[in-house]
């Protein structure tokens, strides 16, 4: 075997990924405190080809030393933009037609392996803070839940983590 160089991969250039077909997806941090999960969360939107990534209340933002150390420079060709509440950024997601899901553990959340994006909908992924999760406030005024299934005798995974494992389950979905 010979692994594949980066050449040979043929990757779009950073102007080719931001005018090429990406998921209908936005990914929406609510208070993620560590700038090296936000920029974990650039490089999976960057390799599943999120819409944008909606950074809410502390969450950092671009430029970051922190952020672009994990990014690896998908800061600059993921689209994202700053909000100062969640639920500011949640509402106004609503109004452009998203449908809002909590990634979340809740009584009525659904279980990732038994959830199925559908054709046509446009959807709003919220990602909590590394130890409150999604706030109540926002869980609130999400349209529904999925939850990771879990066998460990932990109850969650880094958030960042969390974000890979979704996305994955959309970007398989939609075959982009």
């Amino acid at each position: 075997m010979k692994k594949t160089t980066n050449a040979e991969l043929g990757r779009p250039s950073v102007e080719e990924f931001r005018q090429m077909k990406k998921m209908p997806v936005v990914v929406v941090l609510d208070n993620v405190r560590s700038a090296q999960n936000v920029g974990a969360f650039f490089r999976t939107g960057d390799a599943f080809a999120v819409e944008k990534i909606a950074l809410c209340g502390i969450t950092a933002t671009p430029p970051s030393r922190e952020i672009h150390k994990s990014s690896l420079g998908a800061e600059f060709s993921v689209d994202w933009g700053y909000f100062t509440t969640t639920a500011e950024c949640v509402q106004q997601l609503k109004n452009e037609g998203y449908t809002i899901v909590a990634i979340e553990q809740i009584a009525e959340s659904v279980m990732l392996d038994k959830f199925e994006p559908q054709e046509g909908v446009k959807y709003a992924l919220v990602f909590g803070n590394e130890v409150e999760g999604v706030a109540q406030e926002v869980v609130d005024v999400c349209d529904s839940a999925i939850e990771i299934p879990q066998r460990g005798t932990k109850h969650s995974l880094n958030v960042s983590v969390s974000g890979g494992v979704v996305l994955w389950n959309f970007f398989e979905f939609y075959q982009i």
